[in-house]
């Protein structure tokens, strides 16, 4: 593993070169305030954005706002999410989280991951993305892009998405964390993808270890 100077150097070549290649670092879930992302995001784990973006009009339509949602049974909530997976387990959180923000937030979203952890069903990635794209505060989120394609450059040789935030906030720019992830989510899906990434043609490849391994390894 490389000293801490050299990998936060390299850290900011990835945000850069990722810029370039991806101007518009946006969330690609549809959302039009910091409770719909808070819900899109619970129904996005194991799901793909692209299939929470066609449940949650008619599920936001039904439950227009918090107090809505709160005075609903899971069963209500089950029957606009079943096509997400887990749908039972996610219609019992989004109800408890909401019931919980009524209760002691007054119905609305807090702004700290701290706070942001304590709702049913809410984790750190959500937490992040939550208080990165509504707050403007500094935010890491880990998901599976995040952590193969972090993992790939060498910023890492683990899968503990915890620690993996640790480090990347140590070595990314705090005002560009937020939209490098974004940034990731693009690449994993269009270059880095998990079974047969397109090295030749990454943007990242002159940075990257695993492009540097797979070059030894075939020569």
């Amino acid at each position: 593993m490389e000293n801490k100077e050299k990998l936060k150097e390299k850290a900011l070549s990835a945000v850069e070169l990722l810029e370039k290649e991806y101007p518009d670092a946006v969330c690609s879930l549809i959302y039009t305030d910091p409770l719909q992302l808070l819900i899109a995001t619970r129904l996005a784990a194991q799901c793909t954005d692209k299939r929470v973006n066609m449940v949650t009009p008619a599920l936001f339509e039904q439950f227009p706002d918090v107090q809505t949602f709160s005075k609903a049974e899971p069963e209500d909530v089950e029957e606009y999410i079943k096509s997400c997976g887990l749908y039972k387990t996610k219609a019992k959180d989004i109800v408890a989280m909401c019931r919980m923000l009524c209760d002691e937030y007054d119905g609305v979203v807090p702004d700290t991951i701290e706070e942001l952890t304590k709702l049913p069903g809410i984790g750190r990635k959500t937490a992040n993305l939550v208080v990165g794209d509504i707050f403007g505060k500094p935010a890491v989120v880990v998901d599976t892009h995040c952590i193969r394609i972090t993992g790939r450059l060498g910023f890492h040789k683990i899968k503990d998405a915890g620690k993996i935030e640790t480090i990347l906030r140590e070595l990314l720019p705090s005002e560009k964390s937020n939209d490098f992830c974004h940034r990731l989510v693009l690449h994993g899906r269009a270059v880095c993808n998990a079974r047969n990434p397109k090295c030749d043609v990454c943007q990242l490849n002159e940075i990257c270890d695993f492009f540097e391994n797979s070059k030894k390894v075939s020569s």
